[in-house]
């Protein structure tokens, strides 16, 4: 163990880690360690009791943990505005999609689900439709204020979480 004892310091002040020396607690890269002036007199006892640590919480899991909450009270109030189904990979769907650079005109969308990215406000949804024989993939956020009605037109069963196999086939849409 790394001792070192400092000349203007007291004998019982002995710094056992590296780290900042506070009044009569020693500031540890870990937390908080205090001194205790009995150890440092009588060897016998050093042994004997540890001194007592405070360990400081990890403010960057804490963080993540907030951000969490605040992201599913973000994901249930757009649930409680609008009503958002279920929709999984394989599902053959129509968008009412609200165009961003004119506020007045609404266009459909229709097309087959090739992936979805749960990531709670942030989920995303891969469509992929034909437009004119040429084969379109949108990446749309499934909670934007953009996405105004989600219909489910069929249910295609599938064995796979993302259908990037789709992109190869002309007609996926065909029943």
């Amino acid at each position: 163990m790394f001792t070192k004892s400092y000349g203007s310091l007291p004998a019982s002040c002995k710094i056992t880690k590296p780290g900042f020396f506070l009044g009569s607690h020693i500031l540890s890269n870990r937390g908080i360690t205090t001194s205790n002036v009995s150890q440092n007199s009588d060897p016998e006892n050093a042994s004997a009791t540890p001194a007592p640590r405070i360990k400081f919480k990890r403010l960057d899991k804490t963080a993540r943990h907030i951000m969490q909450i605040l992201d599913r009270e973000a994901v249930e109030e757009v649930r409680t505005q609008r009503e958002i189904p279920d929709i999984r990979p394989g599902y053959i769907i129509q968008l009412r999609l609200e165009v961003p650079e004119n506020k007045r005109r609404v266009s459909t969308v229709k097309g087959i689900v090739i992936a979805r990215r749960n990531a709670g406000v942030n989920t995303t949804i891969r469509l992929r439709r034909m437009v004119a024989g040429v084969g379109i993939e949108s990446l749309l956020p499934l909670y934007s204020p953009n996405v105004k009605e989600i219909e489910i037109l069929d249910k295609k069963k599938v064995r796979r979480a993302k259908l990037y196999y789709l992109r190869d086939k002309m007609n996926a849409l065909k029943k």
